[in-house]
């Protein structure tokens, strides 16, 4: 693998712990695990927008939700901000920030459908499996705030995103591993958290600690595994599912990637105990037996 590019500073992707100082006031991420959380959750954020921000909840690319306009403080003018104490209190009492100084590196896509209808297999017990040991490892905070895990359930929904590392379900019990660009091992799904995190530690090895140190395995000289040929199975790809009804609920499109207070109530009404957050800036509602 050669370097994609030469990076000159760390990395500012906005968290909770680290807001980026917008012109309408500061912006902070709140890392959704394959986008899932509950309406009792999504109704209690949308509470903090509405107190503490400009009243919207703001859908990424990498199905994770941002609050705008919040208030903040520069004590030493470097402009560097911290948010207001009340407004870290209120996000941190809805539960969506339960690794404070893993706030930063908790990026993991999964398809949304995963475990709902279709796919290979539930990828759901592999991203909390993931999440839970990227979260025990003091080590991984240190990760770039812009490396990224997907996990595509072999429908091909996620495949074809860029990856720091991931994996590709080749049936209910296996996948092969994604490695930057390339391919790894195939493994035994519930081995898979395991080996993603034992590779994202080679990373942080590999990348170092300058101010230089790549932000992606794309982007470190030597490759991090030795390259593997995929297997057929892993190269799938199928286009996002449709806004409207599909397999497994309803995939409500948050227009302008915004949910208002009123879209927030809405979609909780008619949820059960979860909902998905997607990657094309859309809500999946699961279907709920009435």
């Amino acid at each position: 693998m050669s370097a994609a590019s030469v990076r000159t500073r760390p990395d500012r992707c906005p968290g909770v712990t680290r807001p980026w100082p917008a012109d309408d006031g500061a912006l902070v991420r709140l890392r959704l695990i394959g986008g899932r959380i509950s309406p009792t959750r999504l109704r209690a954020l949308s509470r903090v927008a509405v107190t503490h921000g400009d009243g919207d909840l703001h859908l990424t690319g990498r199905a994770n939700l941002q609050l705008r306009a919040l208030p903040s403080y520069d004590d030493d003018g470097s402009g560097l901000v911290a948010l207001a104490p009340e407004v870290v209190a209120a996000i941190v009492a809805t539960g969506l920030l339960p690794a404070p100084s893993h706030d930063l590196v908790r990026n993991v896509v999964v398809s949304p459908q995963t475990g709902l209808a279709g796919g290979r297999a539930d990828l759901r017990p592999v991203a909390d499996g993931l999440d839970a040991l990227l979260c025990a490892d003091p080590a991984l905070a240190a990760l770039p705030g812009r490396f990224l895990f997907v996990l595509d359930d072999g429908r091909g929904d996620v495949a074809g995103r860029g990856c720091d590392l991931g994996l590709v379900a080749l049936d209910a019990r296996t996948a092969q591993l994604r490695v930057g660009s390339g391919w790894g091992d195939v493994v035994p799904l519930e081995e898979a958290p395991s080996r993603l995190v034992a590779l994202a530690r080679d990373f942080l090895a590999a990348r170092g600690t300058e101010a230089d140190a790549a932000w992606h395995v794309t982007e470190l000289p030597d490759p991090l595994v030795a390259p593997a040929p995929p297997d057929e199975r892993a190269l799938v790809r199928s286009p996002p599912p449709a806004y409207g009804a599909v397999a497994g609920g309803w995939h409500h499109e948050a227009v302008n990637g915004v949910l208002t207070a009123g879209d927030v109530e809405a979609l909780a009404e008619r949820a059960g105990d979860v909902l998905v957050v997607t990657p094309w800036r859309g809500v999946l509602v699961p279907e709920v037996a009435r």
